[in-house]
């Protein structure tokens, strides 16, 4: 039994250095885009996400990749890189499928409920993330995914407080619906709901 731990330890690290290039063009990607958009005045901001606003819709998209300002995206920086790497290590495709139920559902859901004002930021997918990796942790439980939910716990447990209102210039409608977004994800991406849609087919 210490063996397979061990192995599917190995297995992880493995997998967490082979997908590291990646995950640090994605961070480059991230602070390149940022660093452009503060260097002509933060213009780009005006890509936010505006409640129930037609004018707010591109930020569905957009939203996700803009910081207010250096500290922003400096305390955003860490739990995206260490949450991505986690999910990243399983595979680059559920990455990307993850990351898109999470990106999209937060967006609408926060044009379509949130508080009047211009809603930008990581948060929401962070939120996503560390609601992603908790719950697979309980969806499909294996020494892995219960070894890194614990460390996003310990690490960035902090995400759950952020989920209720506290400071008036923060998105917590942002938190709390990337967070439902990331629980989502974990049903859509699991074998009970694909074999739910298989059965619809037939």
């Amino acid at each position: 039994m210490l063996d397979n731990m061990s192995n599917e330890l190995s297995l992880f690290i493995d997998s967490s250095r082979a997908v590291m290039p990646l995950l640090l063009k994605i961070m480059g990607g991230l602070w390149a885009f940022n660093l452009f958009n503060w260097a002509i005045g933060s213009k780009l901001n005006v890509l936010g996400i505006v409640p129930r606003k037609v004018y707010g819709l591109p930020g569905i998209i957009f939203s996700p990749l803009l910081h207010a300002d250096f500290t922003h995206l400096l305390f955003n920086t860490l739990p995206f890189f260490a949450l991505s790497l986690f999910i990243l290590s399983v595979g680059v495709t559920q990455y990307i499928e993850v990351t898109v139920i999470i990106w999209v559902v937060q967006g609408i859901l926060v044009w379509l409920m949130g508080r009047r004002g211009n809603h930008i930021g990581a948060s929401g997918v962070i939120s996503g993330y560390f609601a992603f990796v908790l719950a697979q942790a309980i969806d499909r439980p294996s020494v892995t995914t219960l070894f890194v939910g614990g460390i996003a716990l310990y690490y960035f447990g902090g995400i759950l407080l952020s989920l209720f209102p506290s400071e008036e210039r923060v998105s917590w409608e942002g938190h709390l619906f990337g967070f439902l977004a990331g629980v989502l994800a974990v049903f859509l991406l699991s074998g009970q709901f694909q074999q739910w849609l298989a059965y619809i087919k037939i």
